[in-house]
């Protein structure tokens, strides 16, 4: 099994039609042609992740966001991705990322934040298109809830996600009709109000945006970034063991969120 034969099968998961155009995705460091006898999924490309695939055997590093994010002057140790990118290459290891295609996609990472906060009846707000098999695609998810307070609400993202603090909006009404836009998708508000949501679980929410939402009586709840987005981490796992059964896959076991609260 090469790399391109991963690739290909990453791209179906989320073809690469479906990002925006800013973004970067696909084969971003290694070859097409390296044979690949063990792939290590994570959400973030960095040191801690480069590391551990040396150390659990894997010739590539299947990852949420991308390794090269901008295009660098230069690779040197002097920065981060410098160091990824050399060290990555010095150990034969080929780094493959699905970003806003993700994101985007049927089953991707904004299915699976509904999933994993029990949404029912999840629709794509918006879609950007349909896919090959004519299902809606786009950034922004919504859905349904038995209706509850805000105050059990939060408790249950928090539990659900297990994120060590929110940060969060009153909108004044009950929790009923929620949208979901994994990372950082603030600037959905007014999306997510025409869509008749109540409330927004989302990340790195601005300080106007809260206000703005407090003001349109929108319950805004910021579980940080980290947190939406890694419940695809083992989602995407399952499918590339499913798909590459003779093929070990592993989620990173000590990726974490750099963020700390004092």
């Amino acid at each position: 099994m090469t790399v391109q034969q991963i690739l290909d099968y990453v791209n179906s998961l989320a073809p690469a039609s479906m990002k925006y155009d800013w973004d970067n995705v696909g084969l971003l460091c290694g070859s097409r042609s390296q044979a690949v006898h063990k792939i290590l999924v994570a959400l973030d490309p960095f040191e801690d992740v480069c590391q551990e695939a040396v150390e659990v055997g894997a010739d590539l590093i299947v990852t949420h966001h991308p390794l090269i994010f901008r295009a660098p002057k230069t690779v040197t140790d002097d920065d981060t991705v410098g160091r990824c990118i050399l060290f990555l290459a010095s150990h034969g290891i080929s780094a493959v990322n699905a970003h806003t295609n993700l994101d985007c996609a049927p089953g991707g990472v904004n299915d699976v934040l509904a999933e994993t906060l029990g949404l029912t009846g999840v629709e794509v707000l918006n879609p950007l298109g349909r896919d090959a098999e004519n299902r809606p695609y786009g950034l922004l998810r919504a859905g349904c809830v038995g209706e509850q307070s805000l105050e059990d609400f939060l408790k249950q993202v928090k539990a659900r996600l297990g994120t060590p603090v929110l940060r969060y909006a009153d909108g004044g009404r009950p929790v009923r009709r929620v949208a979901v836009g994994g990372g950082a998708c603030g600037d959905g508000l007014i999306e997510t109000l025409d869509a008749g949501c109540d409330t927004f679980v989302t990340a790195d929410v601005k300080y106007n945006q809260f206000w703005d939402a407090h003001d349109l009586g929108l319950n805004l709840i910021d579980a940080g970034h980290f947190y939406t987005e890694n419940p695809v981490c083992t989602v995407l796992a399952a499918k590339l063991r499913e798909r590459f059964p003779e093929i070990p896959v592993e989620v990173s076991k000590n990726h974490r969120d750099c963020m700390k609260f004092f």
